[in-house]
């Protein structure tokens, strides 16, 4: 009896192990990709930055751009939460950043009308992906299980979350502003696309690595 609870008990800790890992991996993913894809195509190719982290799909780094997101969607197929929304979250995320991988952003130059149909397809993928990651942070890793008492350190990865959350919301409306009204002004020199992409990525990063516990992780393990 004693050895079969013992094998139960590691089998339960190899499994929170397993989750745990699995968000630090979308996390780190997350808060990578902007520099990797930066620093490759520099080392690569010269030059400055793309206009958007889509843009990336036109240069060398197409290959480690596709198969980041497509890692992403296979890490978020996998992921399962306590609840079935937690699951369909999941599902979706992975769905909408397959599709943004799949479906590449409209080429800066000479598109063609295909070019142009399948980029506004990934305009729809990208905003989807990334409401569903706000959702995350602000919905999903913000609950409590009622039975435990909240300790202090979940209420500060909640801060966290909310944070996260909030910033890619607030990325995502300064997204849309920019496109529609400013799409053809000075300020486009400064690739703002690209740096409010940037940190809608880095605070969907820094929001699975807090829920993965690399971040304010509790004190003592996990009960």
């Amino acid at each position: 009896m004693g050895e079969a609870v013992t094998s139960n008990s590691g089998a339960t800790s190899d499994l929170v192990i397993s989750y745990l890992g699995l968000r630090r991996a979308i996390g780190i993913i997350g808060t990578a990709l902007p520099f990797v894809l930066v620093l490759g195509k520099w080392l690569l190719e010269g030059g400055g930055i793309q206009s958007s982290i889509s843009g990336y799909y036109y240069t060398s780094m197409r290959d480690v751009f596709v198969g980041s997101l497509c890692a992403t969607g296979v890490f978020l197929l996998s992921y399962q939460g306590y609840e079935r929304a937690d699951n369909l979250a999941g599902n979706l995320a992975c769905v909408f950043v397959v599709g943004v991988a799949l479906f590449p952003t409209t080429p800066a130059t000479a598109a063609s009308a295909t070019q142009t149909l399948v980029g506004h397809i990934h305009l729809m993928f990208a905003s989807a992906y990334f409401l569903t990651l706000a959702y995350f942070s602000l919905v999903l890793f913000r609950k409590t299980n009622p039975a435990k008492q909240m300790t202090a350190r979940k209420k500060q990865r909640n801060v966290v979350y909310g944070v996260c959350g909030y910033t890619i919301l607030v990325c995502i409306g300064l997204i849309v502003v920019d496109t529609a009204f400013l799409k053809h002004s000075a300020l486009q020199t400064l690739d703002p696309v690209f740096w409010l992409e940037s940190a809608a990525v880095l605070a969907f990063g820094t929001s699975w690595l807090t829920k993965g516990e690399a971040i304010l992780a509790d004190l003592g393990g996990r009960p």
